[in-house]
Formats: C-alpha cells, sequence, structure tokens
C-alpha cells in the first residue's frame, strides 16, 4: 500500500500535472489527494470519455496528463482512446480500477468487465501495467510508463486493485453556483446558411490568435477545404468529444478558443456542457452547427428539432448564450459572444448539406496535432519521427 502523497510526489517530478476523471470506491484516496493538492488541477468529468477527450486537450496545450476512473467506465472510455489519443498520438497516463477482480467479492455489475479487464485494455493497443502499490514500486512504474508513452505516443494504463493506495482525506471547495448567463436570440430571416457559408463567415471574423477545435466529419473536412490554418484542429473519430478537448485545452492557455461543434456530436456527450459551464473558461466560445442531420452517414435526422442549445448551454451555466439562423445574426452574435466573458455558446441552426467538392485533411492527425500544439505554445512546429511522437 502506498499514500497519496507518495504517488503525486513522483507523479509531479515525472511532469504529471493535470487530472481529468471519474470517481470510483478504489480511487477514492488518489482522488481525494489529487483534488487536495493546490499544485494539481483535477477536473471531474461527466462521464468516462468525456475525461479522456478534456485531458487530450489539456496535452495539446502542454500538460502532461492522467485520466483515472472505474473499470466500468472503459466502455465509455474506449472510443476516444481507439479514435482520438490513437491517430493523433496523444498520451496520457490512464489509471482505471479492477472492480470484479476474480476471487475479490464484489457487486454482481462489475463480474464481466472485472474478467476482462486486462484483455480489453491490451486489445484497444495500450500497454499496461500493475498500479505501483509500495513505495519503491513507484518510481521504476513511472519510468517504464513515461518511457512507454514518449516512445509511442499513445496512452499507458495502470490497473489499481482494492486497497493499493491508503486511505486520505478530501479538502476541497464546492464549485460556484453560476450566476443566471444572457441570452441572445435573433430573427430567423430568410434560407438557413450553409455550413460552408457559415464556416467561410467565420474565418472571417474570428481573432487569428484563436485555437479551433472542428468536429468530426464534414465540419473538419470543410474547414480544412475552405482555409487551413496552424491553429485548426481537424477532429477525426471521436465523436462529440471536441468540445472536451476544447474544455482541455481553454483551461490552459489564455488564447481564445472556438469549439465548432454539430448537433449530432453535441447530443452524443451533453454532459460535457454542464463541465463546461462548471469550470467555465473565460476564452472558451462554443458554437454549435445544427443541421438537423447526420450529414455524414446519408442525412438521417437527429432529434436537435426539439432542442434548444442555447438554452441547455445558460442552464449548466455558460455566461451567453445565443441562438440564430442567419449569416448576419451570426456574426451579431459572434461579436457579442467575444465581447462577453465566456463560456459562452452560440447556436446556429443551417441547412443541412456540404460542399460538391469536398476533401478531406491532407495533414495526418498526428501532424495536425502537433502543429495545433506547436501553436499554442507560439513555437514552430515539430514533425514526428515516424509513428513515435513527443510527449
Amino acid at each position: 500500500m502506498i499514500t497519496a502523497q507518495d504517488f503525486m510526489a513522483e507523479a509531479s517530478r515525472c511532469g504529471f500535472d493535470f487530472y481529468a476523471g471519474v470517481p470510483c470506491s478504489f480511487l477514492t484516496p488518489l482522488i481525494n489527494g489529487v483534488i487536495s493538492n493546490p499544485a494539481l488541477r483535477y477536473v471531474g468529468a461527466a462521464s468516462e470519455g468525456e475525461a479522456v477527450a478534456i485531458a487530450a486537450g489539456a496535452w495539446l496545450a502542454g500538460r502532461r496528463t492522467a485520466v483515472i476512473c472505474q473499470n466500468s467506465g472503459l466502455g465509455n472510455a474506449v472510443n476516444p482512446l481507439t479514435s482520438l489519443n490513437a491517430p493523433f498520438r496523444i498520451p496520457t497516463l490512464f489509471i482505471t480500477t479492477w472492480r470484479g477482480e476474480p476471487g475479490l467479492k464484489d457487486e454482481p455489475q462489475h463480474e464481466v468487465m472485472g474478467q476482462i479487464t486486462q484483455d480489453l485494455l491490451r486489445l484497444i493497443g495500450l500497454q499496461q501495467d500493475a498500479f505501483p502499490s509500495t513505495p519503491d514500486a513507484i518510481r521504476p512504474a513511472f519510468a517504464r510508463a513515461v518511457e512507454a508513452m514518449d516512445a509511442s505516443g499513445l496512452p499507458f494504463a495502470w490497473v489499481m486493485r482494492k486497497s493499493d493506495v491508503e486511505d486520505s482525506n478530501l479538502d476541497q471547495a464546492p464549485l460556484p453556483v453560476r450566476a443566471p448567463g444572457r441570452r441572445l436570440d435573433e430573427p430567423e430571416e430568410g434560407a438557413r446558411p450553409t455550413r460552408a457559408a457559415s464556416l467561410e463567415r467565420f474565418l472571417a471574423i474570428v481573432d487569428p490568435d484563436a485555437a479551433v477545435i472542428a468536429t468530426t466529419g464534414k465540419c473538419g473536412r470543410e474547414l480544412f477545404t475552405l482555409d487551413d490554418r496552424p491553429q485548426h484542429l481537424y477532429q477525426v473519430g471521436s465523436m462529440g468529444g471536441a468540445s472536451g478537448m476544447g474544455l482541455g485545452v481553454a483551461l490552459n492557455t489564455s488564447r481564445p478558443v472556438v469549439v465548432l461543434d454539430g448537433d449530432g456530436a453535441a447530443l452524443m456527450k451533453l454532459g460535457t456542457f454542464a463541465t463546461i459551464g462548471a469550470y467555465a473558461p473565460k476564452n472558451l466560445l462554443h458554437v454549435v452547427l445544427d443541421n438537423g442531420v447526420h450529414d455524414s452517414t446519408g442525412g438521417q435526422a437527429t432529434v436537435s428539432a426539439s432542442v434548444d442549445f442555447a438554452g441547455v448551454a445558460l442552464a449548466c451555466g455558460y455566461a451567453f448564450a445565443a441562438s440564430c439562423a442567419s449569416l448576419d445574426g451570426f456574426e451579431r452574435a459572434f461579436r457579442q459572444a467575444g465581447a462577453a466573458a465566456g463560456p459562452a455558446m452560440i447556436h446556429l441552426r443551417i441547412s443541412p448539406g456540404s460542399m460538391a467538392t469536398l476533401g478531406r485533411p491532407t495533414v495526418k492527425p498526428a501532424d495536425v496535432a502537433r502543429r495545433f500544439k506547436a501553436f499554442l505554445a507560439g513555437a514552430p512546429a515539430r514533425a514526428p519521427q515516424g509513428e513515435a511522437a513527443e510527449a
């Protein structure tokens, strides 16, 4: 058994200073220790997949990260681990518990996952090790994990058993209750704009110092086709994860951060709205381009026709939210959002369809990530060596 202080001392020595996660009773001592340490940042996520996306954004902004969760949440984390961290080569220390360990009395819902935890991690391509449970095991365990992440650019997993960490007290101030945000409703005038026209207007008015994360599918493809810029990150896979990535970036940079989301993606991770509202980065603008359909997969309808995204954002603690359905209304909302202390939301209803000649980003995801990371750091981009990536 180790103490949370033992763990944090070595973790901090290795540069780990940003944590995101979802609690588990096995994790209580470690999470309590991290939350209670003023030198560390912990973001409590609404889901395990969201935590992975938040940590990815923090890594892009220069932090060394860890994600901590119960193994029952591995199912929620598999998608971003395989379709975000893997193609973009974004490492994180992934600490999961071993609920349902064979031979250990536990609740019935943990039985199946307890039998397959290590096999599942192996199947999705993560190197793994047992969580270091004695003081003399901590430094070698970190050395192996850091070396593996530096070489591969991929997450490295530790599996924690019950009582690996000694009990520790929690010192956590409650998150503040946000005052009601301000709402702007622009009238709908004429035909709704296309996504391409909306992105063209966005490119004309966005701050050149802003970091932009475009959601998966045709949003990122159209943005790349219109104008490829170093501050653009074209998310592939990990549907719904763009807003979590944007939060992770915004909490770790003074630059303006814009998330270009879609209605289907936003609905998939609607809990991230609450996390953004609670942690309230003032530099984050969340734009939902709502065409009412899953455009990349044949135009099947989403349920967004009856969803008031601006109202949801305000209910979750956003400081400003606007609803609009025209390019001029979007620009007016954009300028008001920029003048307000965020987080801010713009819900722009657009027409279905995409550009007739729509390509795909020709820059590989790992190169996009490192170019974006270099932009945030204000340094020239360096291409990764082969499949390896810098940590």
